[in-house]
């Protein structure tokens, strides 16, 4: 199957959307999320900001415990990581704005 060619963010939005439809994925993904600022504002605090990058871990591994097992689907990181890792950030301030989407 070819994958779809988006041409901006806000092209993409709608299709990461989708990729979410389930309230448990979102809330694995906002807590994968705050877990990851928690650990970087820990390195950081505690003169260990090189190591921020395992921040990485938690923040994925909450969302694609939510894709593997509740929607049943690929991650886009896997094909679009950039946008994805946007999506991420953008769907957590809406969660914590407006307590969903």
């Amino acid at each position: 199957m070819a994958e779809r060619q988006f041409k901006s963010f806000a092209e993409f939005w709608p299709y990461y959307l989708g990729e979410h439809r389930e309230p448990a994925t979102r809330t694995l993904h906002c807590v994968g999320s705050l877990l990851a600022i928690a650990i970087v504002v820990t390195f950081i605090m505690i003169g260990k900001w090189w190591l921020f990058p395992l921040a990485l871990i938690p923040g994925y591994a909450f969302a694609w415990i939510g894709h593997f097992f509740i929607e049943n689907n690929r991650p886009a990181t896997f094909t679009y990581p950039l946008w994805s890792f946007m999506g991420d950030w953008k769907m957590l301030a809406l969660m914590l704005s407006i307590g969903s989407i």
